[in-house]
This record gives C-alpha cells, sequence and structure tokens, in this order.
C-alpha cells in the first residue's frame, strides 16, 4: 500500500514540476517581449495547474 501511495506522490510531484516549469517559461517570454505568447503560456500553465490539483484532490494527497 506504501508503495502505491509514493508513486501518487511521485506523480504529484512530477505534474507540479511540469505545471511550474511552464509558468517559469511563461513570465519568460512575456519579459522577453511577447505578451501574447507568454499569455498563451500563463493559460496553459493554467491548466496543467488545476490538472495537478485535481490529482491530488482525487487521490487523497495531502499538501
Amino acid at each position: 500500500m506504501a508503495n502505491s501511495q509514493s508513486d501518487k506522490q511521485s506523480e504529484a510531484r512530477k505534474k507540479a514540476v511540469v505545471a511550474a516549469a511552464t509558468a517559469a517559461g511563461s513570465v519568460a517570454v512575456v519579459a522577453a517581449g511577447a505578451p501574447v505568447l507568454g499569455a498563451v503560456g500563463l493559460g496553459a500553465s493554467a491548466y496543467l495547474g488545476y490538472k495537478w490539483l485535481k490529482y491530488r484532490i482525487d487521490n487523497s494527497l495531502r499538501f
């Protein structure tokens, strides 16, 4: 059972890293002077963040 829980935590960590990296990349694009592309990237990172949060809630993982 513990292995299954640690697998879920590992997967949640991977999802969080992807969402955070996408957000950081979007902010860098906005800072570089391309606000439209940055806004699209921020929308994508918001979606990935939502998917991460939903995964944690569905699998009863604490924060």
